[in-house]
């Protein structure tokens, strides 16, 4: 029985309300009767949302209408929608050749061991659970899809029943529909798209002029028109996604926005050609932006000043530094400095020399480090180009392209920038937050959606450049203002994991390239990185400037220097 001797820190089975001789059934079932060859072929296709995505936007991937699938199926707030389930389960029985229980049977016996290993985590409930979960979700699934296949044939659905009148809506404007919409979408709240077929290939309704569609055909029809519906982007040629190839609803519509060489038909020769273009820095080193001196000239002169002031005299320049960027100097500096810093030249080259003062100091010495000692990786990537503000200003251009998020270009000729046209509605952060999540989980390659996305949340960061971009037809606005537009993309900022997606790196690279060639960030650029970036640049300029004021402060107190600055003439030109 319930191990009752367990401290209150344990966990015991009667306190998880587990049965514990069904417990042990289950256990010696997966022992003995699975085929761990079979199922070890089996890939792993329904995750949950990895917690770094999950924490910045719940509501976007838990479902909160309905339950598809044992993830979610017993969380009360969803588990209402059981009824229309069971009556969509009714109605999808009169058009079957055997009876759904028979169907249930089937999925038991041949299927159970695979709808398992589907699933990556471990699905704690009995067999016949698990399968009538599934057949019911199905049937509800199906009769939910069945509006679209309609519209994608120009069909009219037929008189939606009373107790499925305000679930189903055949013009899809409902909020319960939409909600719907955005459910079936989800990361978590995915069913085995074998088994959807193996429902429909017992079907015998017809669909079509007295000629019956094969399960294939008509289940594409459904998710095409699906993804007709969900997605944001406007590609004039759709890629052929084979329906065998996908291992659910979301792989289809992940294959759809981001399709593969082969439903693409680009040959793999093409894509290598495209990539030879790309040309990578050994050593992760960046390529230098063009300025008005070299970086290696300026750092010969400055490297060659402070060793020939070095050599010289080396205690004294120790001693210099000691006396200009010493605590006690610095703490009698800082009153004069005050006034100084507000001249007018002086003024740019406060924060620096502040900087300058505290890192000598040994403030902020140092960049925040892990327990290794080795600097912290950022959590948050955001991709480093300019926002579209910043680039309009710097002469690039931008124009849409009627195309998917492959489709996107830079035309170093004519400095302007092609972005596919996006829609944004209510639907379009769910849709492509869990398209982002999914592809986390499952690509080995680049992570093509998510670099998109952290593309658009670079060049967007506020609400005037979200205006530009509907203003020139990129991103079409359905949201309530261009501020709304504006934090979805900024809302989007997390990331997995660090990726590079070498088509839209070009491009970037190019807009970088382009933005740093023009003269108001070439004298930006010139200044951080050789006047502000240069301690020992600031420290000459320190050690001369104080040498200066020093030699005025003793050819005052030689001479009078109020004596001679009233022998100077009248700037205004009057006379005593």
């Amino acid at each position: 029985m319930a191990t009752k001797s367990l401290s209150s820190n344990s966990y015991s089975f009667s306190k998880m309300n587990i049965d514990e001789d069904e417990w042990v059934e289950n256990m010696r079932k997966s022992m003995v009767e699975h085929d761990d060859e079979m199922i070890g072929k089996i890939p792993v296709c329904i995750f949950t949302v990895p917690q770094v995505l999950l924490a910045t936007d719940p509501e976007s991937y838990i479902p909160q209408q309905v339950a598809l699938g044992p993830f979610h199926h017993w969380r009360p707030e969803v588990y209402d929608m059981q009824r229309y389930k069971l009556a969509a389960a009714r109605r999808t029985q009169k058009y079957m050749n055997v009876s759904f229980e028979r169907i249930v049977e089937i999925m038991k016996k041949d299927d159970e061991a695979r709808i398992r290993a589907c699933y990556h985590k471990f699905l704690d409930m009995s067999a016949d659970a698990l399968v009538w979960m599934m057949a019911v979700d199905m049937a509800f699934l199906l009769e939910f899809l069945q509006v679209y296949a309609m519209k994608e044939e120009g069909r009219v659905l037929e008189k939606v029943t009373s107790s499925m009148s305000h679930v189903v809506d055949v013009t899809g404007k409902k909020l319960s529909h939409m909600a719907i919409l955005r459910d079936v979408v989800m990361v978590e709240n995915q069913i085995p798209l074998f088994l959807i077929r193996t429902m429909m290939e017992h079907q015998l309704r017809k669909l079509t002029g007295g000629q019956v569609k094969s399960a294939d055909e008509t289940l594409k029809t459904m998710l095409m028109g699906l993804y007709q519906e969900l997605t944001p982007f406007h590609e004039q040629q759709l890629p052929d996604v084979d329906i065998n190839d996908c291992d659910h609803l979301l792989d289809f519509l992940y294959h759809m926005t981001v399709p593969n060489n082969k439903e693409l038909g680009i040959m793999e020769a093409e894509i290598d050609i495209e990539n030879e273009q790309i040309i990578e820095l050994p050593d992760g080193g960046e390529k230098e932006e063009e300025t008005f001196a070299k970086k290696s000239e300026v750092r010969k002169v400055m490297n060659y000043i402070w060793n020939l002031l070095s050599k010289s005299n080396a205690g004294l320049v120790r001693l210099f530094k000691k006396l200009i960027f010493g605590r006690p100097m610095t703490l009698l500096m800082k009153l004069p400095w005050k006034i100084i810093s507000n001249l007018p030249l002086l003024k740019l080259m406060k924060e620096p020399m502040e900087r300058m003062l505290e890192k000598f100091n040994g403030e902020g010495e140092e960049k925040e480090k892990d327990a290794s000692g080795e600097p912290k990786a950022p959590t948050i990537e955001e991709i480093k180009i300019p926002s579209v503000t910043e680039l309009v200003k710097a002469g690039i251009l931008f124009s849409p392209v009627n195309g998917g998020i492959l489709d996107m270009s830079f035309d170093n000729i004519t400095s302007t920038l092609y972005l596919p046209v996006i829609d944004l509605d209510v639907n379009t952060e769910v849709y492509l937050r869990n398209l982002v999540a999914y592809e986390a989980c499952v690509a080995a390659g680049p992570l093509v959606l998510a670099r998109y996305t952290e593309l658009m949340n670079g060049i967007i960061d506020t609400e005037e450049d979200a205006k530009y971009l509907r203003e020139r037809g990129i991103v079409l606005n359905h949201l309530k203002s261009d501020k709304e537009a504006a934090d979805l993309w900024n809302g989007m900022s997390k990331c997995v994991k660090l990726t590079k997606v070498p088509k839209m790196d070009k491009v970037i690279e190019d807009v970088n390239t382009r933005y740093s060639k023009t003269w108001r960030v070439k004298i930006a650029n010139f200044m951080n990185k050789y006047v502000f970036g240069s301690w020992k640049f600031l420290t000459i300029f320190a050690a001369l400037f104080m040498l200066l004021l020093t030699g005025l402060q003793s050819f005052c107190s030689v001479y009078t220097c109020s004596r001679i600055f009233h022998t100077l003439p009248d700037i205004q030109g009057g006379s005593e």
